[in-house]
């Protein structure tokens, strides 16, 4: 679902009466609040949204394609079709997002069309979709989509592609390790990480480095998991990779990659003191996040430093992650 409306109280009843009434944003926060109805009333939700697919509005017509695709309702396939030739750019993506989700084989002919013929802001959409819906039968539509002219286009068909994991993709990805667009290249570096091709490990290397890739890259890298892999892990998880520093999430997480692929690496010793040291830093998400990691990696040598955290104040909120950790390294012990 979209994130125009973040969250929302409203009753059902309220909804309904909104979303047929309403100013419209109000119907957009309507149909936005349905796609999260269950039980008795899901039908008529479903019943709702698919007549606000008609809606004079474009954001209540994207909100109702959202939330049948949140849904997962078979009923809307039709509706969503139309919609794909909506002339509202982002209804026609939300359609397309909501056929991918719903997985129904009517959808696919309509978005391999879409991906050939359609505006660039529906063809990366229906890049995704065509995967989620057929797997094995949106290879050829994909490939052939990775001579496209737009950037996002070839990501999208790229990174399908490396989801899919069909390791014929690979030549055809690697073509565009040499496009002009970075963010094509390193997409394509991702994919055929995917795909167990590390023809693009020298630009997931230096996504260690980009704030924006540098998760993604750590992920890649770890999928690989050769010598060189381990490596750049371990610059990523020192703090600079070349004369860029390394965000401190990516940090912790290359760190626990790096123990993972590679416990007897020369490095190991400082990876294990960057999780450790990640138990005392300031902000929750990263102390979760060296928990989380300590909880798949460590060995007895973690177990006091997480025992210390749960008795201390900062380890408060994270009781529950730190219990599951020792558990996991007493299990690992004990094996």
């Amino acid at each position: 679902m979209s994130f125009l409306f973040p969250s929302s109280t409203i009753t059902f009843e309220a909804a309904l009466r909104d979303l047929t009434s309403g100013s419209p944003r109000a119907r957009a926060a309507a149909a936005h609040a349905l796609g999260d109805v269950t039980g008795d009333d899901r039908p008529r939700a479903v019943d709702a949204l698919l007549r606000a697919l008609d809606d004079d509005r474009g954001e209540v017509r994207a909100e109702a394609c959202a939330s049948l695709g949140e849904l997962a309702e078979p009923r809307a396939v039709a509706g969503l079709l139309r919609r794909l030739d909506d002339g509202d750019p982002p209804v026609r993506q939300a359609a397309a997002i909501a056929l991918g989700a719903i997985g129904h084989a009517d959808g696919f002919d309509a978005l391999a069309a879409a991906l050939r013929d359609g505006s660039p802001d529906l063809r990366f959409q229906a890049a995704t979709s065509l995967a989620e819906i057929d797997p094995a039968r949106s290879y050829d539509p994909l490939v052939a989509a990775l001579d496209d002219r737009d950037p996002q286009v070839l990501s999208a068909a790229a990174l399908s592609l490396g989801a899919i994991g069909d390791g014929r993709a690979a030549a055809p990805v690697a073509r565009l390790l040499d496009h002009g667009d970075p963010a094509v290249r390193f997409d394509a570096a991702y994919a055929l990480a995917q795909l167990g091709d590390a023809r693009g490990r020298a630009v997931l290397g230096a996504a260690l480095g980009d704030d924006d890739r540098a998760w993604d890259a750590t992920t890649a890298l770890e999928r690989l998991g050769d010598a060189a892999d381990a490596d750049a892990l371990a610059d990523a998880a020192s703090g600079r990779v070349g004369r860029r520093a390394v965000p401190a999430q990516v940090q912790i997480r290359a760190a626990g990659a790096l123990l993972r692929i590679a416990p007897g690496h020369a490095r190991a010793e400082a990876a294990r003191g960057v999780l450790l040291a990640g138990l005392r830093l300031r902000k929750l998400h990263l102390r979760g996040l060296a928990v989380e990691q300590l909880g798949q990696v460590g060995g007895p040598w973690a177990a006091e430093p997480l025992a210390q955290l749960r008795r201390a104040r900062r380890g408060r909120d994270l009781i529950d992650e730190i219990d599951a950790a020792l558990a996991a390294i007493q299990s690992r012990n004990r094996s």
